[in-house]
């Protein structure tokens, strides 16, 4: 069923989750989040993943506690730790999480900070399959302990709501929050990501680890990223960490890996060119991981009609088609108003593209959108011809 809510009696449903909302923070918009994180938890549970541990699930910042529920509930979490700062919310937590005991998910409940939380971890030894981080602003000062948390082949589910530094809004707040230069990008969503993933391989890396990009996606209010610890990274990974440039003039971009990196050359498009507007260290690497993705689709199947909403299934197919690489991007309407006269058909000009060789690919992650590796001047060159 859709999510459904009683505002006299403060009730919410969603897939098999009956609860109260109680008076704090709660977007009944962010369902898709939800519904891909129980899809991804299933899979996990059953060891499709990897895991080679029944599924312990850390919902670090729980609110109401409605995505625990679901991933005892739905899932088949086999344990389950349900945590919020705020101690008034633990009467809400307790009397929404009581259904996993009956369910026969083993239960904890808890009021501390994050960073009290992960450190005990640390200290017990506790690791988890899946440890869901819902942060409010950046969170990268989490990541390093939340990766400590998490066994080998578990998935950091990592959202951050800082929207104006890793978009290239406010450069110093980048600087600071995500050791990353972001500047204005027509691609702003996925540099966020992009960014967002880098912080989480640096951190990876750093412990002797690897990391996979399991899925990616925004609605430009929230970043969200599912990304697999590996126990050792795929060889070369490094290569996937670079810069990604932009010409403000042109439209141009550039990429380079910080393995090989080199002076940029100067855009051809002027004399009096612009210096490129330059971003990075990001992920270069894909944003979305095929096979896992696939794999949630069937998962859905099986799962009791209404478990998942109709926007999360459109917003899963759109991801399954776009790989998210390569990494330049550019709006359709950009076109347009760079060729007078509208865009071309964005289909028509994927297929062009194509039929050159290249890779074009409609965005998964913004609609709008699409990916290619040709060179800027053909793609322009292509859209004209197919204007005329």
């Amino acid at each position: 069923m859709a999510g459904t809510a009683d505002l006299s009696s403060d009730h919410y449903c969603e897939g098999a989750a009956v609860l109260q909302l109680g008076g704090g923070f709660f977007r009944p918009e962010s369902r898709p989040s939800r519904d891909l994180g129980v899809l991804l938890a299933a899979l996990l549970a059953r060891g499709e993943l990897g895991l080679s541990q029944p599924l312990a699930v850390l919902d670090l910042m729980a609110g109401c506690g409605i995505r625990a529920l679901r991933y005892g509930l739905e899932a088949g979490a086999a344990a389950v730790w349900a945590n919020d700062a705020d101690a008034d919310r633990l009467p809400v937590l307790q009397r929404n999480l009581a259904p996993l005991a009956v369910a026969g998910s083993a239960l904890e409940i808890s009021a501390q900070t994050a960073q009290k939380l992960l450190a005990r971890c640390l200290l017990e030894e506790r690791r988890f399959g899946l440890l869901d981080l819902d942060a409010f602003g950046c969170p990268t000062a989490l990541v390093p302990a939340a990766l400590e948390a998490l066994q080998f082949e578990g998935v950091l589910y990592l959202a951050s709501t800082d929207g104006r530094s890793p978009t290239g809004h406010d450069r110093a707040a980048a600087v600071r929050s995500l050791g990353a230069a972001a500047r204005a990008h027509p691609a702003s969503w996925e540099l966020a990501l992009r960014l967002q993933i880098a912080v989480v391989a640096r951190a990876a890396w750093a412990m002797g680890r690897g990391i996979r990009p399991l899925f990616s996606f925004s609605e430009g209010r929230t970043f969200r990223t599912a990304i697999q610890l590996q126990r050792r990274a795929d060889p070369r990974q490094e290569r996937q960490l670079g810069l990604l440039a932009h010409c403000h003039s042109c439209g141009e971009q550039l990429e380079q890996s910080l393995l090989q990196l080199r002076q940029w050359p100067a855009c051809a498009c002027a004399p009096d060119a612009p210096p490129l507007a330059i971003s990075g260290p990001l992920w270069l690497g894909p944003l979305q991981h095929t096979p896992t993705l696939a794999a949630m689709q069937r998962e859905r199947e099986r799962l009791p009609s209404g478990s998942i909403g109709r926007s999360s299934e459109r917003l899963l197919a759109r991801l399954l088609a776009d790989p998210g690489m390569p990494a330049r991007c550019w709006p359709s309407a950009e076109l347009g108003r760079r060729l007078g006269g509208g865009p071309p058909s964005t289909q028509a000009l994927l297929a062009a593209l194509e039929a050159e060789g290249y890779t074009a690919l409609r965005s998964g992650v913004m609609d709008g959108l699409f990916r290619c590796n040709a060179p800027w001047p053909r793609v322009l060159e292509l859209a004209a011809a197919l204007n005329r």
